[in-house]
């Protein structure tokens, strides 16, 4: 391997007997360019231009990441806020439709007590014109009574009739007309 490395052509000059420095050499005053450039670099402070924009990027790039973070906690702060903000919809919205279900049902209960509030009323109110409708005709049964036995003694004054008689057809007529009236 050392052969091999010293085979390169700026190193085997030296021991094939031209010299490695030697004015007449190109890779000698490619080495001297090189070598002024390095200084003249050096002394119109590369390094430090250098080093002073390597350290910009470096402030710019930790800039950039600190308001990457802050747009990141901004960002987890708006995601909280909306979660919690959707949870508090979703419970009002919960919240609404049990109300909902509740005022429904209490307005099936109104509404059922109503109908049967309303059924009561009309069962009294068609009883009590059965009431009526029932006194009525007895009071018609009572006048039909009372015409016949006003006949029955009209009758009996016309023809004669004793007295023990005309009792009996009295009698007959109220018995009559009781019945009728029940």
């Amino acid at each position: 391997m050392t052969t091999a490395f010293l085979s390169q052509p700026f190193l085997a000059a030296p021991f094939a007997g031209g010299g490695f420095l030697s004015p007449s050499d190109a890779n000698t005053w490619v080495l001297a360019a090189f070598l002024i450039f390095i200084g003249v670099l050096i002394y119109a402070g590369a390094p430090k231009l250098v080093g002073d924009a390597l350290d910009r990027r470096a402030d710019g790039i930790r800039k950039q990441l600190d308001e990457a973070r802050q747009l990141r906690e901004e960002a987890q702060k708006k995601l909280a806020e909306f979660e919690r903000k959707h949870a508090e919809v979703e419970r009002q919205a919960e919240e609404i439709v049990e109300r909902a279900k509740r005022e429904a049902e209490a307005a099936a209960v109104e509404a059922k007590k109503s109908i049967e509030a309303s059924v009561a009323q009309r069962l009294q109110s068609a009883e009590d014109q059965i009431a009526m409708a029932e006194a009525d005709a007895v009071r018609a049964v009572r006048n039909v009574a009372v015409d016949a036995a006003v006949e029955a003694t009209q009758a009996m004054l016309k023809s004669g009739i004793d007295s023990a008689a005309h009792a009996n057809l009295l009698d007959a007529a109220v018995r009559e007309a009781t019945a009728k009236a029940h």
